[in-house]
């Protein structure tokens, strides 16, 4: 039994110690601007990854420990996160699946639109209150006016590689025909045309097309591919979690069964 418990305590801690890469993607969302100023995914996952650890050092103990309740705990509760956190891969996988740039003609980078994504994340963005929030946090960063240190000759800005969120926020949408001075001051030309975005430019830094639906769907394409990338580290947790789950199931069994079989022995020499 002492061996058996072991191995079940070991087992259990591992199982914790998964929570770590878990808590760390949740962490690094968090410290993405774009992540940071809508606050959607972060929370849920960092939260999920602390009832794993908390869950799974439960089971170390129960395991270690030889305390059943704690032990039946782990199995139930576990058992509920694994699901949950499948759940939200699931999720993270459909909410992104569609959205991609546009080629823009004598552009390197590419522009955005928002009808191309996800009816659910596109709610989380376009009602007013909730934009005003995620617009004054994204003013607050460096995003611009990075632009203006980088690219002085217009050649090389329209050569760049710049983010979704700078090609939807910090320059006025292509077809609407601003002329160049740098990459967030532009002349406006004699007609901008009846697309809103090319009404909502404005050369004042504190505004720029924070406005504009091109850069709701720019910080959209920058959240899909954040997310994306989170959703890689949770499938290889999650797969891991579930092997590790399984293996604790078995040695837990084997250890109910040489229990019984001690116990059927002592029974017998008796």
């Amino acid at each position: 039994m002492p061996l058996s418990n072991n191995v079940i305590g070991a087992i259990n801690f591992v199982a914790a110690v998964l929570s770590v890469p878990v808590i760390a993607i949740g962490i690094w969302l968090s410290t993405q601007p774009d992540n940071s100023c809508v606050g959607l995914l972060q929370w849920p996952v960092i939260i999920l990854g602390l009832l794993i650890l908390a869950v799974g050092l439960a089971g170390f103990v129960g395991g270690f420990w030889r305390v059943p309740c704690l032990l039946l705990f782990y199995l139930v509760a576990m058992l509920v996160l694994i699901l949950l956190l499948m759940g939200l891969v699931l999720f993270v996988y459909v909410v992104t699946l569609r959205g991609h740039g546009r080629p823009v003609p004598g552009r390197a980078y590419l522009e955005y639109r928002l009808e191309d994504y996800s009816g659910w994340i596109r709610r989380r963005v376009q009602r007013t209150h909730k934009w005003e929030r995620i617009e004054r946090c994204l003013s607050s960063t460096s995003t611009c006016a990075e632009l203006n240190q980088t690219y002085r000759l217009a050649q090389d800005f329209f050569n760049a590689r710049i983010s979704p969120l700078q090609s939807g926020c910090c320059k006025p949408p292509t077809q609407c025909g601003y002329t160049f001075v740098n990459p967030t001051y532009w002349i406006s030309p004699i007609d901008i045309g009846a697309d809103m975005d090319c009404v909502r430019w404005s050369n004042d830094q504190t505004q720029l097309c924070y406005f504009c639906s091109a850069c709701k769907a720019g910080l959209l394409e920058n959240l899909k591919r954040d997310w994306r990338r989170a959703d890689v580290v949770l499938v290889v947790a999650l797969v891991a979690l579930i092997s590790v789950y399984l293996m604790g199931c078995c040695a837990f069994r084997n250890a109910k069964t040489q229990e019984l079989f001690r116990k059927y022995k002592q029974g017998y020499t008796t």
